[in-house]
């Protein structure tokens, strides 16, 4: 079956321009103004937006986290992010301390067989020994190539300095990316430990233990570390704008470091954790939210290529059932928050529309420069001759409000409840099928396929090919 796409306003890093897209069974086979082949289907986008599927390479999808489980499972989800607009996620497979890495890829392959779109995996290290070399070689073969080692949470996630430098250097030698989440563990644990003994157990004590200065120690030492090991670096969830300085002198000094951050960074603030009785459990995510003193410095990051990539880091859990099930205090809190669904829409709304980013830049953060770091370029990330039809038709002008009884995440709260925004992914194309339409899900359980990736994908210019101006006044 074919489709074309006639009249829509094509946006790719190098192309902005009124045109159709012919779609013939899973690929784009061709694009042009007045493209005269025949389709079985014509869809006409006039006045709408025609990008690429937005690929989200963090998530945590029915991740055990302590005690709980995420909320959303590969199918709840993989469909809301399609509602959202994405095509394509990379979740985060966890190893079982003590366990092979081989084991986990296999357990979460199992758990994304119910995915209505395309899927890859990051794998999670929490131990390190030798074995673990000839292990990492395996999954790159199999298609992982990036890691995450994390320098908090000791003694259930954390990795010292030593064990993090040979995932780096292996990962070197396979042409792997480690992902760092950056945090100094060790100085956390102990201002939450006095946080606790002063009976400080409110949620706003999540992050008031857990400050910048934390963020921007590990990351500078992430970047040291990667030096040492001449390996390329990707530091998730950047918040704030000490850790952003620690990126750019890491670049002055050679390190080829490449940076994400989370639209709830960018949108919403430390004040959150502070609301009235136990609702503030409700943003426990780490790192934790920020002075909104921040929000400017990401933005203009994301302008200037400080930054990479506007990721989720979607990881809910039901307010009711799991946020407050168990909060004594805030260390029982389960950390994560959901926003699958909401990624392209606030971009779009926040950052587009005021001016922050432009249009081209908006789909290099959400979808071409993920795709490219990651390995999953050209197939995704791109409208071009040959990729992947993983197409959003965006209707720039719809106007809704963001609310936990209209999204289509399996969690019972929003972060971004009440926000009005303008912009909404109208149709979602994923390999060709059509699997939203004007609000209503089209898509099939299971379609979706593990993506094979390659190694060595990283990037390092906009993609755009032009310096983006400074975020403007106001």
């Amino acid at each position: 079956m074919s489709l074309m796409i006639r009249n829509g306003r094509v946006i790719t890093p190098r192309r902005d321009t009124v045109a159709d897209v012919l779609i013939d069974g899973e690929k784009i086979t061709a694009i042009s103004q007045n493209l005269s082949q025949h389709a079985d289907t014509i869809l006409d986008a006039s006045g709408r937006i025609v990008i690429p599927g937005g690929v989200d390479v963090h998530t945590h999808l029915e991740a055990p986290i302590g005690q709980h489980v995420s909320s959303d499972d590969f199918e709840t989800g993989t469909r809301a992010a399609a509602f959202g607009g994405t095509t394509c996620i990379v979740d985060f497979a966890t190893q079982t301390r003590g366990r092979s890495l081989q084991e986990a890829f296999d357990t979460w392959l199992g758990k994304a067989e119910q995915s209505p779109i395309d899927y890859g995996f990051h794998m999670i290290i929490v131990d390190w020994h030798d074995r673990r070399r000839d292990e990492m070689a395996q999954l790159v073969n199999n298609g992982v190539t990036s890691f995450k080692v994390f320098m908090a949470y000791p003694g259930r996630l954390m990795l010292d300095d030593g064990e993090i430098l040979s995932v780096m250097k292996q990962s070197r030698e396979l042409g792997a990316l480690v992902c760092v989440h950056a945090e100094n563990g060790a100085a956390i644990d102990s201002l939450t430990r006095s946080a606790l003994n002063n009976g400080n157990t409110r949620p706003i004590y999540h992050a008031l233990t857990r400050p910048p200065a934390a963020e921007a120690e590990a990351t500078h030492r992430a970047i040291a570390l990667a030096q040492l090991a001449g390996a390329p670096l990707y530091i998730v969830h950047v918040t704030c704008r000490e850790t952003l300085e620690e990126l750019r002198t890491g670049r002055t000094r050679g390190a080829q470091v490449f940076g994400e951050t989370c639209p709830h960074y960018l949108v919403l603030s430390v004040q959150e954790l502070d609301r009235p009785g136990m609702e503030g459990a409700k943003f426990v995510l780490t790192p934790p939210l920020r002075e909104p003193t921040h929000h400017e410095h990401l933005w203009q990051a994301l302008a200037d290529d400080t930054l990479q990539v506007v990721s989720t880091d979607h990881c809910p859990f039901d307010f009711e059932r799991q946020k407050i099930a168990d909060a004594g205090d805030f260390t029982r809190i389960p950390n994560g928050g959901p926003g699958i669904e909401h990624r392209l829409e606030l971009l779009y709304d926040r950052g587009v529309l005021t001016g922050k980013i432009s249009l081209v830049r908006w789909v290099e953060l959400v979808s071409t420069q993920p795709a490219r770091l990651f390995g999953l370029y050209p197939a995704k990330g791109v409208i071009a001759v040959g990729s992947d039809a993983d197409l959003v038709v965006w209707d720039p002008g719809a106007r809704h409000t963001i609310s936990a009884s209209t999204h289509h995440m399996n969690v019972d709260y929003s972060m971004f409840e009440g926000f009005s925004v303008t912009g909404r992914a109208e149709t979602v194309i994923a390999r060709g099928e059509t699997i939203v339409s004007g609000g209503a899900w089209k898509g099939t359980r299971g379609r979706g396929r593990f993506v094979k990736r390659s190694p060595g994908g990283h990037v390092t210019k906009p993609l755009s090919g032009e310096k983006s101006s400074p975020m403007p006044a106001g």
